[in-house]
């Protein structure tokens, strides 16, 4: 057989790996085996550090939720509760969001949650039932004391979307 010469196929393949480990320490950017070698584990390394890192994020949202909480005289874990008995389903991205730019309306999922934890308080779902185990009579004057336009033509369907 003849001899096959993959010189400029071969070269591009090295020169693309060593330009990915361009600034690798020591003879990792300019050695090929090695600065493969490093590529391999670097894409390793990437892989991993890709799931540490949710997380970190989520221990660093709990760490803001908790210092939150502690500023309204609350723990982390009963404002947590209080919020899943209440049926609030906020995730945690998004209640240290909350902490950091708007401390008030923190301040009030934290009343939610104290209220849900000692029982006053009606949840969402709870008062949809209420509204759907009601008579339309019932719904109407419901209706009509909340100031709902056209409410007599309504059927209950209606009558509960319009009053949620």
């Amino acid at each position: 057989m003849t001899r096959v010469k993959g010189g400029t196929v071969t070269r591009a393949r090295r020169k693309k790996v060593l330009k990915q480990a361009k600034g690798y320490f020591g003879s990792k950017h300019r050695l090929y085996k090695t600065a493969q070698e490093q590529l391999f584990h670097s894409g390793e390394y990437s892989f991993n550090d890709r799931k540490k890192n949710k997380g970190n994020f989520r221990k660093l949202w709990i760490t803001r939720i908790n210092a939150a909480c502690r500023m309204n005289n609350i723990s982390y874990s009963k404002f947590m509760n209080g919020l899943k008995k209440a049926n609030i389903e906020i995730n945690r991205k998004m209640l240290s969001e909350i902490a950091i730019s708007d401390a008030n309306e923190f301040a009030k999922l934290v009343e939610l949650s104290k209220n849900a934890l000692e029982g006053n308080s009606k949840t969402v779902k709870e008062e949809s039932n209420d509204l759907s185990s009601m008579t339309v009579a019932q719904l109407k004057e419901l209706a009509k004391e909340k100031g709902i336009l056209n409410y007599t033509s309504l059927k209950k369907a209606e009558l509960i979307d319009a009053l949620k």
